[in-house]
């Protein structure tokens, strides 16, 4: 049987300049949401020490203290909020973003839908008008630019007014990368408009929502097959003429299950990392995987340094 393990190995240039650009910023202040692994607690350490987090521990303190001696993990600079369990951490973690000491979040050892189940309370969670959608931006090998995927891992079967937002946050999480035009291919199983294909009805839909300014800052095209959007050879074949097809920075999936397996195929069969991370709330939230490697969980925390300093200077601008 082949090993099933993704590549580790090679260099990861493109996260690499990413985690240098984001070393320009002051460190992030993160809440690190219940780090009671060795993954999580590692994590927030060695983003620590590149400058690129300045986390605050919240979970409970003998636990978190224990994993860090058994690990051989430094602490002693961190501010520690104890907590009782993981949902008690991911609400207190959530409290610290409401009161103004932390400007995004980060992941441990809990279950997602425990983390977000606290961002989106409507008493006390930190939602936003905008439909929260997550991101990955994949570093594939022999690509020439990151690729941005969404939504393969919040939004299940998102309708055309979810896709809206899930377009935005993935045009906003480009510009806060530095690409201030972002081509964006909606994709489905063809190129051409088909009826009885309701994703290429949808992805037809969104590019004359962007011709309206309904969704603003990027060029959409769709629906786009995914070889078409990445290709320019295939799109030159389907005599596809756009400034979107063969060389897009982002594709929107129609669904959850198309963008998870698409995700996956780049890891596991083309060696791509995966860097996570979920906009659309007050704040950055990082998620990263037991199985990602040191330098993808550390590209996830660059990523999140630069959307935060692009609300920064978005709202120093209006303030001005």
């Amino acid at each position: 049987m082949p090993d099933a393990t993704p590549p580790t190995d090679g260099p990861r240039e493109k996260y690499d300049r990413l985690i240098a650009v984001a070393r320009a910023h002051p460190p992030l202040v993160t809440a690190v949401v219940h780090p009671c692994d060795e993954v999580s607690l590692e994590s927030a350490v060695e983003a620590a020490r590149g400058r690129l987090l300045a986390p605050i521990l919240v979970g409970p303190p003998a636990r978190i203290r224990a994993v860090a001696a058994k690990a051989s993990l430094d602490i002693d600079g961190f501010e520690i909020v104890g907590s009782a369990h993981s949902h008690d951490s991911a609400a207190k973690a959530v409290e610290l973003v409401r009161c103004g000491r932390a400007e995004a979040l980060m992941k441990g050892s809990l279950h997602t839908d425990e983390l977000m189940g606290a961002v989106v309370s409507g008493a006390t969670g930190i939602r936003t008008a905008r439909r929260i959608s997550h991101c990955f931006v994949m570093d594939v090998p022999r690509h020439q630019q990151a690729l941005i995927i969404s939504d393969a891992a919040v939004n299940i079967a998102p309708t055309l007014e979810d896709k809206v937002d899930i377009v935005q946050n993935a045009i906003d999480l480009a510009h806060a990368l530095g690409i201030a035009e972002p081509r964006v291919a909606i994709l489905s199983a063809t190129e051409t408009v088909n009826p009885k294909v309701g994703s290429t009805i949808e992805a037809a839909a969104l590019c004359k929502m962007a011709d309206r300014g309904q969704i603003t800052g990027g060029v959409l095209d769709g629906p786009l097959a995914l070889d078409n959007a990445i290709s320019l050879q295939a799109a030159s074949i389907k005599n596809i003429v756009s400034p979107v097809a063969g060389r897009a920075d982002v594709l929107i999936v129609p669904n959850l299950e198309a963008g998870n397996m698409l995700a996956k195929s780049l890891t596991f069969l083309a060696g791509a990392d995966a860097a996570g991370i979920v906009l659309g709330a007050r704040v950055p939230i990082i998620l990263t995987s037991r199985a990602d490697s040191l330098t993808t969980r550390l590209a996830s925390c660059a990523v999140a340094s630069l959307v935060a300093a692009a609300r920064r200077a978005s709202a120093a601008t209006s303030i001005a």
